[in-house]
């Protein structure tokens, strides 16, 4: 024997005398409408929130060492390809 509940479907048609609003067949507004609520961002998409400053700080913190790690390991993989090609050609000539 199951011992989980069982689910009842109901559809409520009147409460006290009076009926339940209907129901739209979609709660989206019209494609046209999600357009125009774009249009209004097109100008806030280019200004910085003053309030997310902390994390444009710590994001570009991240970024520059990252830049300076990926441009120490250029650096020194150039410096060793350079000491290899001094050694190799003292060893040639």
């Amino acid at each position: 024997m199951s011992t989980e509940p069982q689910a009842i479907e109901v559809e409520v048609i009147e409460i006290d005398g009076v009926a339940p609003a209907a129901k739209t067949a979609s709660q989206e507004p019209p494609p046209e409408a999600r357009w125009q609520n774009w249009q209004k961002w097109q100008g806030r998409v280019r200004q910085l929130d003053g309030r997310w400053w902390p994390l444009w700080v710590f994001l570009g913190a991240i970024a520059l060492v990252l830049l300076l790690t990926v441009g120490l390991v250029v650096g020194v993989v150039f410096l060793v390809f350079r000491i290899l090609t001094g050694i190799l050609r003292a060893f040639l000539r």
